[in-house]
């Protein structure tokens, strides 16, 4: 069984897209240089905010000196997936159908975006079977 976990504020979201894209005992250093291509937090919020998701068990830390070094305990992949259902049963009422219309309401579909979901949906067939 899978593990639940909650949903993260943006700024903690931050920090773990830098952590997920970045490689396991990252440093502080390296984390706040990823974030502030997109933001500008100051190193007291970043530490802060590293804090938070240590408490709520989504990165673990160990010193290697004065340093401590960052990774994180819960996969992309996962909370991703956790996310995606969540706004999937909450917002469209588990009905995908109705999530794809709002994605595309008001614009054009283009026959590439329509090809690769039948694809998509084929290869779910497939796997049923």
């Amino acid at each position: 069984m899978k593990k639940h976990f909650q949903t993260l504020p943006d700024s903690e979201l931050d920090i773990m897209l830098a952590l997920w894209n970045g490689h396991p005992d990252m440093p502080r250093s390296e984390i706040e240089a990823q974030v502030n291509r997109n933001k500008s937090l100051a190193p007291t919020t970043i530490l802060s905010l590293l804090t938070r998701l240590e408490k709520k068990n989504f990165v673990s830390v160990k010193k290697d000196g004065k340093m401590n070094l960052y990774t994180p305990l819960v996969s992309q992949r996962d909370y991703r997936q956790q996310e995606s259902k969540s706004v999937l049963e909450k917002l469209y009422g588990n009905s995908l159908k109705n999530f794809v219309v709002s994605l595309y309401h008001g614009r054009e579909i283009d026959r590439e975006d329509i090809q690769e979901l039948d694809e998509f949906l084929h290869g779910l067939e497939q796997k049923e079977d």
